[in-house]
């Protein structure tokens, strides 16, 4: 320990270089996992809100919301044997507000469950950010679609589908709109699945949430950046204690000549390894938490304590092995040849 330190005060630059690089290395991490979940929320909230189930579909849709019908028959069977289950359908279209402003919105609707909004004919519940827009409760609401109009009746917090504010509304009102009468989507709350359903494609909500094209485009493009600076922090620790420990064979030579263990030069580079990592995520989850709170509510960022104390575990990791793998060489190290080779 005490040899780690005094190192580290010795080399002091070389060592702030790399916990800078570190800092901005995970700062960019956090800030772009935050904006990954926040995208993740502003696209699917509507069904990551949901409890554990599994999603139906009907299989001639090939995996496509939009082309989904569930025959009515089979819909009210599985209700019937299932009476948690709900049948909902999602479209997208728009409403025109009192001053005839155009307002792009996912229309919902769905059999009477706890786990959507239960509206009554030329009745809409709308997602709250609506409210943002001018929006207030009484309002008439009118759709090219739909030959009367929609009195709001209330707002929802956190209700978004692709992209857009949800407006539930009676299934009767959406049949007018969309010349439709069959539900395009089953869900069956419980973490057990309830088995194979004839001419049906049963999803989990991981692989329903894969489905909506713009939700997977997204996560996998952000997600492939975030795991991509998280190993360039590895290499990083890696490249670091690699080019020290070759400036360093003389001295371990003598180390070793007189009795210090392999193991205990570990632990001193082990030591900076964590001083180093500690104290970049220290400031590093400080101001992304503080920028998670400053940030404009229109901009689609969440950044939870679970995210940011899982990606600090990911750090820890991949930074100990890092410099665990590049310290390889200090057990090789033969004393008099190293004390031969390199310089004190």
């Amino acid at each position: 320990m005490n040899m780690a330190w005094k190192e580290m005060k010795k080399n002091k630059v070389r060592f702030l270089i790399l916990g800078s690089i570190v800092f901005l290395v995970s700062l960019l991490t956090f800030i772009i996992s935050g904006l990954a979940n926040g995208l993740s929320q502003d696209n699917a909230a509507l069904i990551k809100d949901l409890p554990e189930g599994h999603f139906y579909m009907s299989q001639d849709a090939d995996q496509t919301i939009n082309l989904s019908r569930i025959d009515r028959d089979v819909q009210e069977n599985m209700l019937k044997k299932h009476k948690e289950a709900v049948a909902f359908s999602i479209q997208m279209g728009f409403l025109n507000d009192e001053d005839e402003k155009q307002q792009s919105v996912a229309f919902v609707t769905s059999t009477e469950s706890p786990v959507f909004e239960n509206v009554q004919k030329g009745e809409v519940v709308l997602d709250l950010s609506m409210k943002e827009k001018g929006i207030q409760v009484g309002d008439s609401l009118t759709n090219n679609q739909y030959s009367g109009k929609f009195i709001v009746k209330g707002f929802v917090d956190q209700k978004k589908f692709s992209h857009a504010p949800v407006a539930f509304i009676h299934s009767e009102d959406y049949q007018e709109m969309y010349r439709v009468k069959e539900m395009q989507l089953i869900f069956v709350p419980g973490k057990d699945s309830i088995g194979a359903v004839t001419g049906l494609d049963v999803f989990t909500k991981k692989q329903f949430l894969n489905t909506i094209s713009s939700y997977k485009a997204e996560q996998t493009s952000l997600n492939m950046i975030v795991w991509f600076l998280v190993v360039i922090s590895g290499m990083l620790f890696g490249i670091f204690f690699y080019m020290m420990n070759v400036q360093k064979m003389g001295l371990y030579g003598i180390l070793k000549a007189i009795g210090v263990k392999t193991r205990t030069l570990f632990h001193m580079m082990w030591t900076q390894m964590m001083v180093i990592t500690v104290i970049a995520l220290t400031i590093s989850i400080t101001l992304s938490q503080v920028f998670n709170r400053l940030a404009p509510k229109d901009m689609p960022f969440s950044l939870t304590i679970e995210t940011t104390a899982q990606l600090s575990i990911v750090f820890f990791m991949i930074g100990f092995m890092g410099a665990t793998i590049s310290g390889l060489q200090i057990k090789k190290v033969q004393p008099l040849q190293a004390i031969q080779q390199g310089e004190v």
